[in-house]
């Protein structure tokens, strides 16, 4: 099983606030971002360090899959 570290995803979400910046009155996040910011949330209520990869919805594994794709 594959996992996801809180430093991993918390990398994907700011690179994807800062290609594409909250919008709005209401700040509204990409979707990208939006997407990983619920596991990113749960992780630091639950203390977890990391999440497998196969307890991300589909639209956080896009997210996270497109960004790991980037290179580095």
């Amino acid at each position: 099983m594959l996992f996801l570290s809180i430093q991993d995803l918390e990398a994907a979400i700011n690179y994807w606030r800062g290609r594409s910046p909250a919008s709005g009155e209401e700040l509204h996040l990409c979707l990208e971002a939006a997407a990983l910011a619920k596991p990113y949330a749960l992780m630091i209520i639950q203390g977890a360090q990391r999440v497998p990869l196969d307890m991300l919805d589909v639209a956080a594994k896009s997210a996270i899959e497109k960004y790991q794709k980037l290179p580095k």
